[in-house]
């Protein structure tokens, strides 16, 4: 069962490879590139990122017990971090 797609709008380069080293510190496995699929803990999400600023990320599996907004929360966290450092 997939969840709503999750779409960020104002993601700058830096921004979209601080998210993605803070995901593989983590122990999530992101492939290079621009869109591919994230996977660990557990969960599998589709990326897409034009680029320049918009990045939608869809959960497509994840553990029954963990709901949708938990884990769209977890990946909010990344991106928020990441802005401004």
């Amino acid at each position: 069962m997939s969840c709503k797609p999750i779409t960020f709008k104002n993601v700058p380069p830096d921004v979209f490879k601080c998210m993605k080293k803070k995901l593989q510190d983590t122990g999530i496995h992101v492939p290079p590139g621009n869109r591919g699929e994230l996977s660990g803990s557990g969960v599998e999400a589709d990326f897409e990122w034009d680029g320049k600023s918009h990045l939608t990320i869809t959960i497509t599996e994840k553990p029954f017990i963990v709901s949708c907004g938990a884990v769209a929360g977890k990946i909010k966290g990344f991106v928020k971090e990441c802005h401004g450092s």
